[in-house]
This record gives C-alpha cells, sequence and structure tokens, in this order.
C-alpha cells in the first residue's frame, strides 16, 4: 500500500486530522506559519496539501514546489469556501486539482445571510445599539415584513437554493439570476429565472448574492444597477467581497436609491478602520461569519480532509474549482479500464518510443465505460503524457499540455451494445494499435498488439521481444534466461505480422537486467529486446 503524506498548512478543526490521521495509508503532518522557503520545501515532499485562509499558495511558490524535480503535490484542498489565497492558473497548469468545502458550509452560510436580511429588514442591529446606549426609540426603527416581498438571489447553487427555501416558508416571492442556467424556472418551478441580472434587479425588493467572485461578478451591483432599482431596495452580500461596489454602495445609500445593506464580506479583508461601511447608519456589517458555526467549521474540516483524500487515491475528484466540470467519479469496473489503459500505454513503450507520439485515438464500447468514456480516455491521455515529458501532467492540465507537446488526441466511442474494449491507437515514428479488456474477475487484459493475438495479464517485470517467426525461437529465448538464472513466470507468443515477426510478451520472477536484455538481443533472429515494470 503506496504511502500518502498529507500537509495541514493552516489552523484546521481538530476532527480534520483525527479524520486523516485514523487512515491507515496516510502520514499526516501539521505544520502551520511555515516561512515561504520552509513552505516550498514541505509541500515538494507530499501528495496533498490543505489550507485555511491564511497560507497564500501564490505561483511563486507553486512553481518554487516544482522546481524539486522529485515533487509530488498533486491536491490542495481548501478548508472553506472561497479560493483567492490560491493562483488557480499556477496550479492548473502544473496539473495541481484544487478543491474547496463549499458543500459543508451551505447551510450555516444561507442561514446568516438570512439572518442579515431579517435584521436589515427590522433594524435588529441598529435599533439594539440605541437601547444598549440607554435609548428607546419605537419610531425611528419601522422596518418592513419579509412576506409578500420580493427577493432576487444571484446564483441558484446550493447556499442559493437553500436560501430560497427558506425565503419561500417566509411567503416571500422569489426569482433568480445564475448566468449557468439557462432553465426559465428552478427548484420545481418555485423561483423565476431572469436572462440577466439587469432583468432581476428592478423587479426585486431585496437582493442577496450567493455567487463567486469572478471577472464577471466584480462590480456586478454598481451605479448603473442602482439607477434603476428600487429606491427601497436592500442588499445583503454575504458571499465575496467586491460583488457590490462598495463605493457605488454608499452613494447608493447616501443619495436614498438604496434602503439598506448587510455586508459580511469585503474587497480588502479586514476592511481599513476608517471603511465607511463601519460607520454608515444603513449598513448592517459583521467580520465574514458566513461559515463560522461549530457544525460548519468542523464540517469544513472533515469534508477538505476527505476530498483531497479521495483524490489522491485515485477514488475520483469533488468540489474542485479547476477540472473544467469534468466527472471524475468512476465505479470499481471502470476504474480497473482507467488501470488497463495505463498498463497498455506502460507495454507499448516497448514497442515504440512514446515520446515521439504525434496522436493518439482511444477507442472505448461496451456498456461498462458508458457515459464515461471523456474521462477514460483523459486518464488515457495522461497516461501516454506522462512518457513525453518531465514536466508534471494530471488529469487536471492535460488537455493543455498534449496542446504544448503537439499531441493530437481523439476519442472514439462504439456501440454500448458491443462487447467491453479499449483500443489506443498511436502514430508517431509508425503506427501501433493495442487492444484489452477487462474481464469479469476484474483483472485487465491485453488482448491484441499490432495484429497480434495475446491473452494476458500485464503485471510484474515483463520483457518484450521481436523475433523471426520461425521454430527454435522459444527455446533459445527460454535458455538465455535459465543461464542468466531468471525464472519464467508467465510467456505469451503473437504470431501472424505482416513482416514475419513475432512478438514474445515475458513475465520474470525478477527485474530484468541490462546484461540479460543484451544477451537477448545477441540471439540470432531477435530484432528488439526491451523490459517494462508493470
Amino acid at each position: 500500500m503506496k504511502l500518502i503524506r498529507i500537509l495541514i498548512a493552516d489552523t484546521l478543526a481538530p476532527e480534520g486530522a483525527a479524520f486523516l490521521e485514523s487512515q491507515n495509508e496516510v502520514e499526516v503532518l501539521s505544520q502551520t506559519g511555515l516561512s515561504e522557503d520552509a513552505l516550498i520545501s514541505a509541500l515538494a515532499e507530499v501528495d496533498g496539501v490543505i489550507v485555511r485562509s491564511t497560507v497564500k499558495l501564490t505561483e511563486d511558490i507553486l512553481k518554487g514546489v516544482f522546481s524539486n524535480q522529485n515533487a509530488r503535490l498533486r491536491g490542495i484542498a481548501r478548508a472553506g469556501v472561497g479560493v483567492d489565497n490560491i493562483d488557480l492558473p499556477t496550479a492548473t497548469n502544473l496539473g495541481i486539482a484544487v478543491m474547496n468545502s463549499a458543500s459543508a458550509s451551505t447551510i450555516t452560510t444561507a442561514e446568516h445571510a438570512f439572518a442579515l436580511m431579517i435584521s436589515l429588514a427590522r433594524n435588529v442591529a441598529s435599533s439594539n445599539s440605541i437601547f444598549r446606549e440607554g435609548g428607546w426609540d419605537r419610531g425611528s426603527f419601522v422596518g418592513v415584513q419579509l412576506a409578500g416581498r420580493t427577493l432576487g438571489i444571484v446564483g441558484m447553487g446550493r447556499i442559493g437554493q437553500a436560501m430560497a427555501r427558506r425565503a419561500l416558508v417566509f411567503g416571500m416571492e422569489v426569482i433568480g439570476f445564475d448566468p449557468f442556467m439557462k432553465e426559465p424556472t428552478a427548484m420545481n418551478g418555485q423561483v423565476q429565472m431572469m436572462k440577466s441580472f439587469d432583468d432581476l434587479i428592478d423587479r426585486v425588493d431585496i437582493v442577496t448574492f450567493h455567487v463567486p467572485r469572478t471577472e464577471q461578478t466584480t462590480g456586478m451591483l454598481g451605479a448603473d444597477q442602482f439607477a434603476k432599482c428600487k429606491n427601497d431596495l436592500l442588499v445583503i452580500n454575504a458571499a465575496r467581497g467586491g460583488i457590490v461596489d462598495e463605493d457605488a454602495l454608499i452613494a447608493a445609500l447616501d443619495a436614498g436609491q438604496c434602503a439598506g445593506a448587510a455586508i459580511d464580506v469585503y474587497m480588502s479583508e479586514p476592511p481599513a478602520k476608517d471603511h465607511p461601511f463601519r460607520t454608515h447608519p444603513k449598513v448592517l456589517a459583521t467580520p465574514h461569519l458566513g461559515a463560522s458555526t461549530v457544525e460548519a467549521q468542523e464540517a469544513v474540516a472533515v469534508n477538505a480532509c476527505a476530498s483531497l483524500l479521495q483524490y489522491l487515491r485515485g477514488e475520483g475528484l469533488e468540489s474542485a474549482v479547476n477540472a473544467g466540470g469534468l466527472d471524475l467519479e468512476l465505479n470499481n469496473r471502470q476504474k480497473r479500464f482507467v488501470e488497463l489503459a495505463s498498463r497498455m500505454i506502460t507495454l507499448l513503450g516497448t514497442v515504440t518510443d512514446l515520446s515521439k507520439t504525434k496522436e493518439v485515438t482511444v477507442e472505448l464500447r461496451g456498456p461498462a465505460t458508458v457515459n464515461k468514456t471523456d474521462t477514460i480516455a483523459r486518464y488515457t491521455l495522461v497516461s501516454l503524457l506522462q512518457h513525453c515529458t518531465d514536466e508534471p501532467v494530471s488529469i487536471i492540465n492535460v488537455t493543455a499540455m498534449a496542446r504544448e507537446l503537439g499531441v493530437t488526441a481523439s476519442k472514439v466511442v462504439s456501440s454500448p451494445d458491443a462487447v467491453d474494449k479499449l483500443t489506443i491507437k498511436i502514430d508517431g515514428e509508425q503506427p501501433h494499435v493495442i487492444e484489452g479488456t477487462v474481464h469479469a474477475d476484474g483483472r485487465p487484459r491485453i488482448t491484441n498488439i499490432d495484429g497480434r493475438s495475446f491473452d494476458m495479464v500485464p503485471v510484474g517485470h515483463m520483457i518484450a521481444l521481436f523475433n523471426d517467426d520461425r521454430p527454435g525461437m522459444v527455446g533459445k529465448v527460454g535458455a538465455a534466461l535459465g543461464e542468466s538464472k531468471v525464472n519464467i513466470d508467465e510467456m505469451v507468443i503473437g504470431h501472424g505480422d505482416k513482416d514475419g515477426l513475432a512478438m514474445m510478451v515475458i513475465k520474470l520472477g525478477a527485474p530484468a537486467t541490462g546484461d540479460l536484455l543484451a544477451s537477448l538481443a545477441a540471439i540470432e533472429g531477435i530484432s528488439k529486446v526491451a523490459s517494462a515494470e508493470i
């Protein structure tokens, strides 16, 4: 069992470390407060790292990690939602999967946003402040009820939907906008979806944001939108700072274009001591408390650790923020096809120089791989490109790496009613084709190499050799192996090459030495010998 090393580089709820330490094959390193140089050194020696918001994984740090040729970092888990402290483009280019714990804090974040909305609507915070100072001013704090009001939700993901469910129970009308949703309604028709944010903003009494801050969402609610919204609009932002233009919000509050705002997130955190949000009478502000409950902190820690470990084990990638929408969850049989693809590529390396590959085609057929052909083809390309470059290649950056290396990749899907089979065709110095399948026993098998029929499980110490297809060759090879005191665990022979060459694939009881390969290559009638460890 291969040891998986994981670094906890930020303060984390203890339940996260406890989960990892309970896993037999995991070594946990808890090292917080590391200097940049120490962090680079530590990251180069682990498979994955867990951070919160304090540790910054910048371009310089990530590139510094991979200046070490033995660097093994493959995954970063953010115990939380935002990944502003991680340089995503660099991580993606380096093939590092980045995942967050958005699902773990869904309820907590939605509850806080809803609490802000109620408090703002009923002047809870401002009236409490007057009361604490000895005042009693009921007339100045007349609020509005939520029932009957129209709530606009920007972002109808997990948190947005949780917010909508609560608003509907309160008797609110809910409309939404999400740039990734094209359907006219959401949540079984309970939420009408707008085609644009501008279509939403002039219809709502309250607007709440539940989207990440991106180039498209930064400043989404600005001066132009305030100019067209209702004057009694209430604004809630518990998503990311900067989605609501802070200067435009203050101006709108002062001009009476906006009745109030409840803010939990800021463009710069913490905001300056003289930031107008701290003193404005129409602003209710909290210090980024969206995920700050005992339950959420525990869930976020465990979720981050579990997601990272699942990926490092090769069991799928959940909550990834840089995987381009890939569906990487595979059942056990589909995982065997990924394993088969990797072994087929390794065996092809005995036939040709894989680094000179210019084109690869992956053909999948049969019911086992239905709906997962893209994923399996991608993993196949990863296995191939790992033989073509010293740069890190993973499921995350494999498409970009193929483009950079000038390798054209394509996929062919045959009828799902056919017998399960994987075929890999490569073209470099010359074309080669290898075929295989996974039998009912779950063992991957090679069935054909360049038109030669085989039936073998590719595993262990292996050599492949090409020889004249004539009697006596097996005896010569066996004698050479015997003289080298190497046991033959299995030998299969493929005949029928148009050039009169047969191919022997032999499993050995020990790794092939250079001397053994040289002695085999010296046998008359053998044209090529190569070894592979699978």
